[in-house]
């Protein structure tokens, strides 16, 4: 399970930047909380929202969005390995 800590939410946030997408926090009434542009590679959160909720979006957009694992260093495959692996619950 991974911890919800500003660290953790900077390799989340690398770990989708790496792959091909832009992260962008504004402000906006998204029902989910987020929106995804996938045509653009851009993934909009909710900047009002806490570390641990903004973590939780992010682990559910990399559910959903297709990473290139091609473009990660070493240690973003492993880091993007170990959550694939891992049952994520919020």
């Amino acid at each position: 399970m991974i911890k919800f800590t500003p660290h953790n939410l900077q390799k989340l946030e690398n770990l989708l930047k790496e792959g091909g997408y832009k992260i962008r926090y504004e402000k906006g009434n998204f029902k989910s909380g987020y929106c995804v542009l996938e045509e653009l590679r851009v993934i909009v959160v909710n900047k009002f929202s806490s570390i641990d909720i903004k973590i939780g979006f992010l682990l559910e957009i990399l559910k959903v969005v297709n990473i290139n694992e091609q473009l990660l260093d070493d240690k973003l495959r492993s880091f993007y390995g170990e959550l694939k692996q891992t049952e994520i619950k919020f």
